[in-house]
């Protein structure tokens, strides 16, 4: 009994002995491949991906791993082309966009589409802090002018500074803007109201 336990002992010492060097000899292995490649490459080599050996750590920011078309990273507002429509805020289901439009009094263009543009966006925040990265604002967008970047990476000290501004006015000409609206709103209730005085009197 005690023979046959030490050799069950001995087989188990020996297997775990033996695939210890096995694992040395694959390690040891690598490492001497490491040597074959010094020099950082980037990821927009057509050869990068065809190195089996050397350096596998990446050296960032000369190369980073590859972002792919369809990831949802950094939000950008291509403000040219945005109608204001307030789509993107309403759908954001944790409101990280805040929009405040104001009624143009003028022709103030199209878009890149040809949609023509009715609104000014006095206000046009989007805090990446609160983000979700959930899409759903880029889908619903009809000048597809709200799109979601390759930019993952953007670290900053003070939160407050991931919060992008994307207004395509000062807050002086927001004010500006709402002022000439109202008294245009004003102008025309005034002339509504003197039309309905005079045609009350001609009716007398």
């Amino acid at each position: 009994m005690k023979e046959i336990t030490a050799n069950k002992y001995n087989n188990s010492f020996f297997s775990v002995v033996s695939a210890l060097l096995s694992g040395l000899k694959l390690t040891f292995k690598h490492f001497l491949g490491a040597t074959k490649r010094r020099e950082p490459t980037y990821v927009d080599d057509k050869n990068y991906f065809n190195q089996t050996d050397g350096l596998v750590t990446l050296t960032y920011p000369y190369e980073s791993i590859p972002v792919p078309d369809v990831g949802r990273y950094r939000l950008h507002n291509e403000i040219d082309d945005c109608i204001v429509c307030d789509l993107c805020a309403k759908i954001c289901p944790v409101n990280c966009i805040e929009i405040e439009a104001i009624k143009a009094t003028e022709d103030i263009g199209i878009t890149s589409d040809g949609t023509k543009k009715r609104l000014y966006a006095g206000v046009f925040n989007i805090d990446m802090a609160k983000c979700c990265f959930c899409g759903l604002c880029t889908a619903v967008c009809p000048t597809d002018c709200l799109t979601m970047t390759k930019v993952y990476d953007f670290p900053e000290e003070d939160v407050k500074n991931i919060i992008y501004h994307f207004s395509d006015l000062t807050p002086e000409q927001a004010k500006e803007k709402q002022a000439l609206y109202d008294k245009q709103q004003a102008e025309n209730a005034a002339a509504k109201a003197a039309a309905l005085a005079a045609k009350q009197q001609g009716s007398k």
